[in-house]
């Protein structure tokens, strides 16, 4: 039985924990920067998850799709005095979101958007759709079936990848006709895109209770691997943070931790992708003053969020490596 609750003690259940050591540390931070004891509970498949051995207690969960992964969450929720939920994978986001009012009623809150903003960000079909409907800019974007059948239309050089992808998994990029009509989409998911022109952005924004959007922080990607960017820098770009306030601030029910990502030449922007979740750069936007996690230890108490001070640091850079972690196997 898990003793009561300290005085003073705040719990964070980290879900899908796996290698996101980052951002746990960062909530660990955040908890004590309020004042108070924390814990960071991480829950993950295997307990040979990195984020597992540095938290301050690891459960195993079933698979997010499995029919009892809620109530075994709400279990853990219960007996370990659990007041946060911190998602972080796509696949889960819809889950907890359908289950939220369920946690609320048990006294957790779950830093998560309403179903429909999720099924917007999750379905870049959806995202061109939604950015188009409120005057956001966007590529153009049609089916692959539909682009091929139309090809003369369409001019390289050209980005095709699935409508629900992630992390530039299945992602093509063709120059010619005749490779974008030798490609088959068995599953009925692909999409086509015009390439947008200049860098590659993401910009980091935080929805409160209220549905208001603070403090839009834009991240300058310099290198990606495997679809996680690796390098990037914090710039200050005015447009291009005011493009991501839009297009979060027009979807129904977001919460919490969003990001936007857009390509610009300083000319022209182009939004491709909305990710309804902490980002893996996040932690870049910490360290410049973007106070997210912070953010989501006071609502979850009910306390105001402060003005951000000092303001965002922009020229930050970060530099990612790689770091081990040995246990007793």
């Amino acid at each position: 039985m898990q003793e009561p609750k300290r005085s003073g003690e705040f719990t964070v259940l980290l879900s899908s924990a796996g290698r996101r050591v980052s951002l746990l540390r960062s909530l660990r931070e955040a908890i004590a920067d309020v004042g108070l004891r924390g814990r960071i509970i991480a829950a993950d498949l295997q307990s040979t998850a990195a984020a597992f051995q540095l938290a301050d207690t690891g459960v195993i969960v079933p698979r997010c799709t499995d029919p009892g992964f809620v109530a075994r969450t709400m279990e853990i929720c219960a007996g370990e005095g659990v007041d946060l939920v911190v998602p972080t994978i796509d696949t889960e986001l819809p889950v907890y979101a359908s289950a939220k009012a369920s946690f609320a009623a048990a006294g957790v809150n779950v830093a998560v958007s309403s179903a429909a903003a999720i099924e917007i960000a999750a379905d870049k079909r959806l995202t061109n759709a939604h950015c188009t409907a409120i005057g956001v800019p966007c590529p153009r974007q049609n089916d692959l079936a539909k682009v091929q059948s139309n090809i003369d239309d369409w001019h390289g050089p050209l980005i095709v990848k699935p409508a629900r992808g992630s992390s530039s998994v299945g992602l093509l990029r063709v120059a010619t006709p005749e490779e974008l009509l030798g490609i088959v989409d068995r599953a009925g998911d692909l999409i086509v895109e015009e390439c947008a022109a200049g860098d590659e952005y993401t910009v980091d924004v935080y929805v409160d209770q209220t549905g208001r959007v603070r403090c839009p922080v834009v991240r300058r990607r310099l290198e990606v691997r495997a679809g996680e960017v690796s390098k990037a820098v914090v710039v200050d770009a005015p447009d291009l943070a005011g493009c991501a306030v839009r297009t979060v601030e027009a979807l129904p029910g977001a919460y919490g931790p969003l990001n936007v990502q857009m390509f610009s030449d300083g000319r022209d922007t182009r939004v491709i992708e909305i990710n309804a979740r902490f980002g893996g750069g996040y932690p870049l936007t910490w360290r410049a003053g973007g106070r997210q996690g912070e953010w989501l230890v006071r609502e979850t108490l009910g306390l105001p969020i402060p003005p951000v001070d000092p303001p965002v640091r922009f020229g930050l850079l970060m530099l990612r490596w790689d770091e081990e972690v040995f246990v007793d196997a």
